[in-house]
This record gives structure tokens, sequence and C-alpha cells, in this order.
């Protein structure tokens, strides 16, 4: 992916080694909020209530020494491009519909996070919070998508970043209001089944982005896609269960399967129109 010269955002919040502390088990209705949301997206939401020790810090010798040495400061300045990037796309596609896109914070952080959801570990991955409209991610994460999740490649990263704009484009747009209204008077494999629809569309939105992106400025380098496709098909609830448990429950999907993840994916890439995403019309997913 062509990014070094890209546009860096201004809206990128770094918070790597400050110091939080972890809530008491019982208290605090953020977590318990929090610890939903991740059980929602098919997480473990024991981690949320997990002590864990005060990040170093930032400008301690020894945090400095890892930083550089993980190469922390070149992803962040990756991430502030692609969030650039994704924030150059929907202000004009927002512009297109009328509407004004109000661009998302993106929080770096190491160990664990203080977010209007609730306090949270590097565990549950890169996830959006709609309380404060802000994207959160530890830089950890990408080490474990190459290594874990066999996903490696710049343009696997970035299509972490794009899916998470893509939740704020839902917000934006009054779906995920929705989504949680309907889910809340469903039973479980029903509200899952909605989870589904609304993590397959942010896909279709991080698909859309790309698309915009390649034709606008020109990024894509060979076998880009291919990366992007595969990071959304490590991160199927399809093959994420096989890994964990030997087995699937298609039932519990929070974010499906890793053919429908692909799929919607590059639904996005190729058509370039929001109004194409919209898995909860479809009967075909």
């Amino acid at each position: 992916m062509r990014w070094e010269f890209g546009r860096r955002s201004t809206n990128v919040e770094d918070r790597r080694g400050s110091r939080i502390s972890a809530p008491v088990v019982g208290g605090g209705i953020g977590a318990i909020v929090l610890s939903l949301i991740v059980a929602l997206l098919g997480g473990d939401p024991s981690v949320i209530w997990e002590q864990t020790q005060a990040p170093s810090n930032p400008n301690s010798e020894s945090s400095q020494t890892e930083r550089s040495a993980t190469g922390d400061d070149r992803l962040a300045d990756f991430v502030s491009v692609v969030l650039a990037d994704t924030e150059d796309t929907w202000n004009s596609l927002f512009r297109q519909m009328g509407r004004t896109y109000v661009e998302p914070k993106l929080v770096l952080y190491s160990g664990a996070v203080q977010s209007a959801c609730g306090y949270a570990r590097s565990a549950v991955g890169p996830f959006y919070c709609p309380g404060d409209q802000k994207l959160y991610i530890d830089l950890s994460f990408y080490r474990d998508l190459k290594n874990k999740y066999q996903a490696p490649g710049d343009f696997a990263q970035a299509y972490v970043i794009a899916h998470e704009v893509g939740h704020h484009v839902q917000t934006l747009m009054g779906i995920s209001n929705k989504v949680r209204a309907a889910q809340s008077q469903l039973p479980q494999e029903k509200a899952n089944q909605l989870s589904v629809r609304q993590e397959l569309q942010a896909d279709c939105f991080a698909g859309i982005w790309a698309h915009h992106a390649q034709r606008s400025r020109q990024v894509l380098e060979t076998g880009d896609i291919e990366e992007a496709l595969n990071a959304a098909s490590s991160l199927g609830d399809d093959r994420l269960q096989s890994q964990a448990r030997g087995y699937v429950t298609p039932d519990s999907f929070t974010h499906g399967s890793s053919a429908q993840r692909a799929r919607w994916f590059k639904q996005g890439i190729q058509t370039g129109d929001p109004a194409q995403c919209n898995t909860f019309a479809t009967t075909n997913l």
C-alpha cells in the first residue's frame, strides 16, 4: 500500500503509556456496558474485568526502546495516514448524500484504556465506542493479526481501521441505534443475526473506502486487495471458533463467516456505492 506520502490525520489521540486503574469487579456501569458489547461482538467479556498492571511511563527509556524495537511509532504514523484517507473518502461521500461527516477520533493505547463505553484491555481487540465516537486500538493487535490470524500486510492493517470507521458511519447514519433498539426486543439468537448484518455492513463500508482511495489517490499495490480479503476471512466467526474450540456454532455468530466477510468487503470495493451495502435488506448474506 502506498501510504508514506499521504496526509496525516489530526484526529489521533495517543494515550500509549498512560496509567489507568482497573475497575473493581462489580463496580462501574461503563464496564458492565462494555462487557455486554464485547459479548455481542463475539469476544470474551471476562477480559474487561481482569486486573492489569499500569503501563510504563511513555517517556521512560525502556518504553522508548520497546516502541522503537517493535516499530510502533511507524505503525502509529501508518494508522494516522489511513484515518486521514477515510476522512477524505467519507467527507466526500457524505457531501454527495447531503450530509455532514463528523470525523471520529482514533485513540492509540497500550495495555488498557478507559472509553465512554467503559474500561477495556487490549485483549478485546480494536473497537469503536459510539458513546464518544472514538476508535480504540492497541497497536500490538497488528502483531496478532500477522502471527495469530495469519493475515499479514499493510492493507490488511488498513482494513481493520476502515472497518471500525464503518461502525462510525453507521452511528452517524442512525443505523447503530436502530440495531440496538431492535436487539433489545429479540432473543439472543435473533439479536446475534442483527449483529452479523451490522458487522458485514461495516466490512462493506471498509470496501467503499478502498474503492474511493484507489480511484482518487491510487493507494493500492499488487496483492493489497488479497491482503484485505484474507484479513476479513481470517476474522470470520467460523474460522475463529474452529481455531478456539474445534467446532463451529453458527447461531452464536456475531460478525459473520469468513466467506461472508470477504464477500461484503469485495462488494464495497467493486461498487463504491454505500447504497449497495444494505445487508439488512437481503436474504443472501
